[in-house]
């Protein structure tokens, strides 16, 4: 029988800096809580809102996959790689820190606030040569149904990264539903509200809202208004 864990947008961490407005899932930074550090390989999932003209100075990271995926404005990106890229609203990115990278993020508009999710899962190897991934999406695919923008394989469809996880974004009309079945046997699922309002499993579930799902090989997901989400299939052990 599947277990389910809830975590409603109003319990989770917030970091309200001015610049940066912060809603953290997990435990980060000054947010602390001890039953909130991860769920499986998933370390980190911010919400953030980064005011215009502002961002993140360069900074370290090692071993870590980090997903970037913007929702409003745009994220102008550099690392000690070389890259030097604007990541747009309908983009995915991934760094894969592995043995060690440095990076600076920000705000290129002037006028307009960025909306996105950064999210860091654990690898599934260490000190990996550190790489860097960005795609557009292509939005269509999401029209109720699970379009794939993350996966552990190269040749397959979205971003890769080094860990057995699988992502999806959705945009379902009201009243669809559609059941989703394991990619690997032992994951988990973590799923995020990014708008509307959704059942899982019967459970109901608003605007930011999260629900991690484990032990189970399908889970049916029904819209309640026109809804999106992101779904993450990942590991359950770390």
């Amino acid at each position: 029988m599947a277990t389910t864990v809830i975590h409603p947008a109003n319990t989770r961490g917030n970091a309200n800096h001015g610049w940066l407005n912060a809603y953290h899932s997990f435990s980060f930074a000054n947010y602390y809580n001890p039953d909130r550090n991860q769920f499986g390989v998933l370390r980190v999932l911010n919400d953030d809102t980064i005011a215009a003209g502002m961002g993140f100075g360069t900074h370290p990271h090692n071993n870590m996959e980090i997903i970037t995926i913007p929702f409003e404005g745009d994220l102008a990106h550099k690392d000690s790689m070389g890259n030097e890229a604007t990541i747009k609203t309908g983009d995915v990115q991934v760094m894969s820190a592995g043995s060690g990278i440095q990076h600076s993020e920000f705000n290129p508009n002037a006028e307009q606030q960025t909306k996105l999710f950064q999210i860091w899962l654990f690898p599934n190897k260490k000190d990996v040569t550190p790489r860097y991934q960005q795609i557009t999406l292509d939005a269509t695919k999401q029209k109720n149904d699970f379009a794939q923008i993350l996966s552990p394989n190269a040749d397959d469809e979205g971003v890769w990264i080094h860990q057995d996880a699988w992502f999806f974004m959705a945009d379902f009309d009201k009243d669809f539903s559609k059941t989703y079945r394991l990619k690997k046997s032992g994951n988990g699922v973590y799923l995020i509200v990014i708008s509307g309002s959704i059942t899982v499993d019967g459970k109901e579930l608003n605007t930011r809202d999260a629900i991690g799902v484990t032990d189970f090989e399908t889970v049916d997901i029904q819209a309640q208004s026109n809804a999106k989400f992101l779904l993450m299939e990942i590991p359950m052990n770390y």
